[in-house]
């Protein structure tokens, strides 16, 4: 009997499965929310995924993970995870998006998780990324990352068919937004600033009726960039990005791991492309997901679990036993 693709496989058995592991980290950061200690509620996030990814039947490696290579116990890039039986799969994690909005228990903190074919996902180092994210249903290039702020927002006023000033544009909240910023609000658009969470930001834009969110814009981490990109995939929009090296250092460990042209401008299907799963369980409250919650001997969760070649959209209450 042949063996089935990727493509077969994620279809038939892996939505669910996926959806487990984002709540098994969920749940497990969860009990240090507020306590302060960002270190322990990561590390409680990263053993909790290794854990449920490694009962899993594919041949997975972290093409996005907290680290380089042997640098246990992240979930490094280059670990190899699952059964070691199955389809060869990428994985994408960030098993505490907001380490530090979980430590103060501040809202919209995530586990997420993408898994890909293999080839699909962009094996991107841990370093900034310029990003640029719109929703669904406008016409292809309808913003561009290297045109201004004001330009990208005159353009999708016009395809939206509203003003400028009924646009909301999310942001993260850092001084190196300074000038963004500024461009932004002189050309009359509103702004929501986030203190972390630029997953979210992004998956916000591409639902603007339900978020009031109608572009994301800034620098971010490239390892959340590219799961950003994971959950555009399953759902739809535009996406544009570029690698934002620091120094010579960072140059040289994206050559390393191919990615020679550092100025490179990735479009969606650079960063996600084939099939794709996405999966992003709350671990503290947020416009997005609901965080979990303990009761006395069970802990209810929240679930956001996508497909990109199906274009399913599940949103999964959980009562799990403790």
């Amino acid at each position: 009997m042949a063996a089935a693709s990727a493509k077969t496989v994620l279809n038939r058995v892996y939505t669910i499965e996926i959806a487990r592991v984002t709540e098994a980290a969920a749940i497990a950061s969860a009990r240090l929310n507020g306590r302060g200690d960002e270190k322990a509620a990561d590390k409680a996030a990263v053993d909790a995924m290794r854990e449920a990814l490694a009962k899993l039947s594919f041949r997975g490696t972290v093409v996005i993970g907290e680290g380089e290579m042997d640098e246990a116990p992240m979930l490094y890039i280059g670990e190899q995870l699952g059964s070691g039986e199955g389809p060869e799969v990428d994985i994408a994690v960030d098993p505490l998006e907001g380490t530090t909005i979980c430590a103060k228990s501040m809202p919209n903190a995530l586990a997420v998780l993408a898994i890909s074919e293999k080839g699909g996902l962009l094996n991107a180092p841990d370093m900034y990324m310029d990003k640029i994210a719109i929703g669904p249903g406008y016409p292809q290039g309808i913003v561009d990352l290297d045109a201004s702020p004001r330009d990208n927002l005159a353009a999708l006023a016009g395809a939206k068919g509203v003003e400028i000033s009924d646009l909301m544009a999310c942001i993260l909240d850092r001084s190196r937004h300074a000038k963004l910023i500024a461009e932004v609000r002189a050309a009359g658009a509103g702004i929501q600033l986030i203190p972390a969470g630029d997953i979210a930001g992004v998956i916000w834009a591409a639902d603007s009726e339900k978020s009031g969110v109608d572009i994301y814009l800034g620098s971010g981490g490239a390892p959340e960039g590219v799961l950003a990109a994971a959950a555009l995939r399953c759902i739809g929009g535009q996406m544009q990005a570029r690698l934002k090296p620091m120094n010579n250092d960072e140059t040289r460990r994206a050559a390393k791991m191919g990615i020679d042209d550092i100025g490179r401008k990735f479009e969606l299907p650079d960063m996600a492309g084939g099939d794709v799963i996405f999966s992003a369980t709350g671990v503290t409250d947020g416009s997005l997901l609901k965080g979990v919650h303990f009761r006395k001997g069970f802990a209810l969760s929240e679930t956001l679990v996508m497909r990109a070649a199906s274009g399913t959209v599940r949103r999964i209450q959980t009562k799990s036993r403790i």
